[in-house]
């Protein structure tokens, strides 16, 4: 039985740009593709930490080096140019692969450059 778990997020991204009349998708920087692990044309989920809108497209090619994050089509509608967002993609492992996998975890500064990465998330303590 192959279970779901996080492949990869980028932690609290902007967003760049909102492009209505454009292909359907999310183009995300190459080079936070590259540090991710994520893919062209891969399924993602987008988490709007603004708005608390949640939505699933793919991924698209941006310029590397340009902090791209552009909503593009009907994602244009979901979220705002400065709009703080998650984006997280899945895998499916068997039982010995999860037990090896460790996710790509990017923290991202308000102009999507690294703040940190890592690949475990502390446990959360009660406050």
């Amino acid at each position: 039985m192959l279970s779901t778990f996080l492949k990869a997020k980028l932690h609290m991204a902007s967003v760049t740009q909102a492009e209505l009349w454009y292909d359907g998708s999310c183009a995300i920087d190459a080079d936070l593709l590259a540090l991710s692990g994520m893919e062209e044309f891969e399924q993602i989920e987008i988490y709007n930490v603004t708005n608390g809108e949640r939505f699933s497209t793919y991924i698209i090619v941006a310029e590397a080096g340009s902090g791209t994050i552009s909503m593009n089509g009907a994602a244009a509608r979901k979220c705002q140019l400065g709009d703080r967002i998650i984006i997280a993609t899945y895998g499916q492992f068997s039982k010995t692969e999860a037990a090896e996998h460790k996710p790509k975890l990017i923290y991202l500064n308000d102009d999507n450059s690294v703040e940190r990465s890592a690949n475990t998330i502390a446990v959360q303590r009660p406050q």
